[in-house]
């Protein structure tokens, strides 16, 4: 799963984990990178690692306190140990080589003088093994290519953005290469994929806001830990399952965070009973979460049409329809005038469709629509159906970032979509997350119903990826 722009360090864990056991305890550590001051600058080998040292010394205090909690499973973030903005050329005194696991069977901290140039992967493996948990952590990687290669850059190496895994002997198990490069011309684009640190955009892809929303659309564990860079808009981490996120969002805070909470193994047979246990507390799951009967009240308010007329055109009377950059794409909006109705707008095959009652209307919101390919910071293609809150009261502000809302919104959102990969986001003021009452097909159109808010709402979305038309 890559998207641009979504630049965080996810892990779907499901695996590692000691049979016989239906739960095991993960971490996730949102870390303030000490960065270097001057990264166009190429530093020698010994000043590279000299930096590197002073973020592993963070990560294993992180492992320390980790443990103590019983983790058994840690993630950091991408780019961690160095930070951003550098050039191929200044980057390549951080690089190591990272054998193949699948050719190599290797545990640096046993064997450290086994591959030449490999300090920064000797000292995680040791503080996995000390830790005596699996860690997974983002470095720069270097490989040799011939010119026979015809994709060999002239340098004769490529670089890659690379995710190691330990097991929790310091073993090196797997390792990914990152594919979608947001920004980073110091590496190479590889032929397999992985995702990437989350710069936050809202409406629509906060990094919290899109890592529950994964979560839940492939119905997985999800551990993902964010770089904490307020001044970067990088924030946002967690360690969610289907149905429960235990989740960290702050950009006022300059430190780092380590979440930590017992997570259940997901089976087909134990969905209604899960609970993740968290330092806070457990979030116990509500059973039939994603498939239960939408309510008689949305029922009520939903508008019974003939389905070949349903999605032809924005519904008489429900309001003009206007348009509005958001996210880079042009939406085509349709206003929410009243404190209960029915609206409707479209855009090329998508039409959305929202039946809503809303406690007061001291916000304007508008829905919005858009179907059609993404071209900025990346190539992809959309189809969104969003409920968002324009941040002031004129209608060219819809679409663009709000974070604070009062209007408590029960709403059932749905829409004719052409794809099967929809990730369901219900953001509330201040950036707090909330999970969906219902998410289901019918008739080929996917719904997603919600009531009971006590918080105002930001975004309630449903974010389509067409991957086959990308």
């Amino acid at each position: 799963m890559e998207i641009p722009s979504l630049n965080w360090l996810l892990l779907a864990c499901q695996c590692m984990l000691v049979s016989g056991i239906d739960v095991y305890t993960a971490a996730v550590y949102e870390h303030r990178s000490i960065l270097n001051p001057s990264p166009k600058i190429r530093p020698t080998r010994q000043s590279a690692l000299k930096h590197m040292k002073e973020n592993l010394n963070i990560y294993q205090l992180q492992v320390y306190e980790a443990s103590k909690q019983g983790a058994k499973i840690i993630v950091f973030p991408e780019n961690g140990l160095y930070g951003f903005n550098f050039t191929r050329d200044s980057i390549f005194p951080y690089l190591e080589p990272i054998p193949d696991p699948t050719v190599v069977k290797w545990n640096p901290c046993l064997h450290p003088k086994a591959v030449n140039d490999t300090e920064v992967l000797y000292q995680l493996s040791c503080i996995a093994r000390y830790g005596k948990m699996y860690l997974i952590a983002n470095m720069g990687e270097r490989q040799s290519c011939k010119r026979s290669d015809p994709w060999c850059p002239s340098d004769g190496r490529y670089q890659f953005n690379t995710d190691v895994i330990f097991d929790a002997e310091g073993s090196i198990i797997a390792k990914y290469h990152k594919q979608n490069l947001y920004f980073e011309e110091a590496f190479n684009t590889p032929k397999i994929v992985f995702p990437t640190a989350w710069m936050n955009q809202l409406p629509l892809l906060s990094a919290v806001e899109f890592q529950q929303a994964f979560a839940t659309a492939f119905g997985i564990n999800l551990l993902a830990a964010n770089q904490h860079h307020p001044e970067y808009k990088m924030t946002g981490s967690g360690i969610y399952t289907p149905f429960a996120s235990h989740d960290y969002y702050n950009m006022e805070s300059h430190e780092g965070k380590l979440l930590v909470a017992e997570v259940p193994i997901i089976t087909h047979y134990n969905v209604s009973s899960l609970e993740l246990k968290t330092s806070q507390g457990t979030l116990k799951f509500p059973e039939r979460h994603i498939h239960i009967e939408p309510s008689t009240q949305l029922q009520r308010w939903s508008v019974q049409m003939d389905q070949s007329q349903q999605f032809l055109h924005a519904a008489d009377g429900l309001g003009d329809i206007f348009y509005s950059l958001m996210m880079y794409d042009n939406y085509t909006f349709v206003l929410m005038t009243d404190l209960e109705g029915d609206l409707q707008v479209c855009s090329n095959t998508l039409c959305c469709h929202l039946a809503y009652q809303r406690s007061h209307a001291s916000g304007l919101y508008a829905l919005g629509a858009f179907d059609g390919l993404h071209t900025v910071h990346g190539v992809y293609y959309l189809q969104v159906c969003a409920l968002v809150k324009c941040p002031r009261s004129s209608i060219d502000t819809c679409g663009q970032s709000a974070t604070t809302a009062s209007d408590i919104i029960d709403f059932q959102l749905w829409g004719n979509f052409s794809t099967h990969h929809i990730y369901s986001e219900i953001l509330a003021t201040e950036v707090k997350l909330y999970r969906a009452d219902t998410l289901e097909w019918v008739n080929n159109n996917f719904y997603m119903t919600k009531q009971g808010m006590t918080e105002g709402l930001i975004t309630a979305a449903l974010y389509g990826r067409w991957y086959k038309k990308d």
